[in-house]
């Protein structure tokens, strides 16, 4: 891969985004996804973010049972013109190697952000529902009020499994048992 600029990994003008040309935009410190061939551009994200996808990991991780993993901030790619950065995925072990995964994750996770909130809930909700991932978890991460949001596939389409501020156990795709509070304890509000 060579070094270029923004100016020249854009596309002709008119144009939409394509994943290859997502994949020549340099590293700037802002978070490039494509949804439809869109360019989506935010700002990294804040610490507490970063703080509870962290300890959100963790509880994966400690339970997540052999032959699947937990991948912090990979690459998906779901077609030619859209591709994100989700915060956590749940993929199977053999599907680790590539430089992203083309293939539907059996969990992707969103840490909600001020800046993201509605594209989450609504455009890559959809996006991910199409691309046939099973769970699809959105995670409030407001100290005084932390909330975890769950939607499962069924029968193509996403249907709210949970929405919870309290804990609560899950089976798709590992059991798992989250308590959102856990996940900020000790933040300040």
């Amino acid at each position: 891969m060579s070094v270029v600029t923004i100016s020249q990994a854009w596309p002709a003008a008119g144009r939409p985004f394509t994943v290859a040309e997502l994949d020549r935009m340099p590293d700037d410190g802002r978070r490039y996804e494509l949804l439809d061939g869109a360019l989506v551009v935010s700002p990294r994200p804040a610490t507490i973010h970063q703080f509870v996808a962290m300890r959100l990991l963790r509880a994966l991780a400690d339970a997540c049972p052999d032959g699947l993993c937990v991948v912090p901030e990979p690459a998906v790619e779901l077609g030619p013109q859209t591709e994100f950065d989700p915060d956590l995925v749940v993929v199977r072990m053999d599907q680790i190697g590539g430089a992203k995964f083309t293939e539907p994750p059996l969990l992707v996770i969103e840490i909600r952000s001020p800046s993201t909130a509605l594209i989450d809930l609504n455009r890559k909700k959809a996006a991910y529902e199409r691309f046939g991932v099973p769970s699809y978890w959105i995670v409030n991460p407001d100290p005084p009020q932390p909330e975890l949001t769950i939607f499962e596939l069924r029968d193509g389409r996403y249907a709210l499994a949970a929405e919870t501020s309290g804990p609560i156990t899950v089976g798709r795709p590992f059991a798992v048992s989250i308590a959102p509070a856990d996940l900020t304890r000790g933040l300040r509000p």
